[in-house]
């Protein structure tokens, strides 16, 4: 039985984070998720959330991370996203303007791309959940 999980977190621009961790802890379009070592092999996609990475030491980081693809494998982790932030990276002010943006757009509904507006709101969200 193994006491760690290796976690590797990609997004377009970079390899976010990589190390042994003990948990994981985000949200999957289905809803809240928590690997811990020794989960069943598993593939799902992940919304916008506020994901915990609790280190080996039991320290814990937070990070925001957008829409993706989890992978679990033999006690090996990958993310593969289309953004990661650490909170200090996180631009509160435009993360309001594009919240106030999407709930604009998702009032008036003429013409737009339902589905895109209401991503672009949980992102925003979670970001500013992650930020207070």
């Amino acid at each position: 039985m193994s006491e760690v999980l290796k976690l590797t977190i990609l997004t377009p621009d970079r390899e976010f984070y990589e190390g042994e961790v003990i948990e994981l802890i985000t949200e999957s379009t289905l809803g809240g998720i928590t690997i811990l070592p020794d989960h069943m092999p598993l593939i799902t996609t992940l919304r916008p959330a506020d994901t915990v990475i609790v280190q080996k030491d039991n320290k814990k980081l937070k990070a925001f991370t957008s829409v993706g693809i989890l992978e679990v494998k033999e006690n090996k982790l990958k993310i593969l996203c289309d953004a990661c932030e650490w909170p200090e990276e996180i631009d509160i002010r435009r993360a309001e303007e594009a919240r106030d943006r999407a709930k604009k757009r998702l009032t008036n509904r003429d013409g737009i791309d339902v589905q895109r507006a209401e991503l672009a709101l949980a992102r925003a969200l979670a970001r500013i959940n992650l930020k207070q």
